[in-house]
């Protein structure tokens, strides 16, 4: 039971984190009524990045040792993760 779950469960467990926020990113378009469009670029942007993330994740803890995955995991995180703060800002500012 220990190696299924780590074989098929963990994986999906994993890509569930980065999906959850490109998840939110998309919440938060489609629940702000006349939103800027330099802010909806930098949402989508955001979503789009969380979900690379998920995916590079999840192909990641089925072959850990492709070590470019991880980076590429990384640099898609981080960047969504830069979006989300500026789409943030950009919404607070034009509040």
């Amino acid at each position: 039971m220990q190696e299924f779950e780590e074989k098929f469960v963990r994986p999906i467990v994993n890509a569930c984190y980065p999906g959850t926020l490109a998840g939110l990113s998309l919440t938060v378009l489609s629940i702000t009524p006349n939103i800027p469009e330099d802010e909806k670029i930098v949402l989508l942007t955001a979503s789009l990045t969380f979900t690379l993330s998920a995916f590079l994740i999840f192909f990641y803890t089925i072959y850990p040792t492709r070590k470019r995955l991880w980076t590429l995991t990384a640099i898609a995180f981080l960047s969504g993760l830069f979006c989300s703060l500026l789409a943030a800002a950009l919404l607070f500012i034009s509040l």
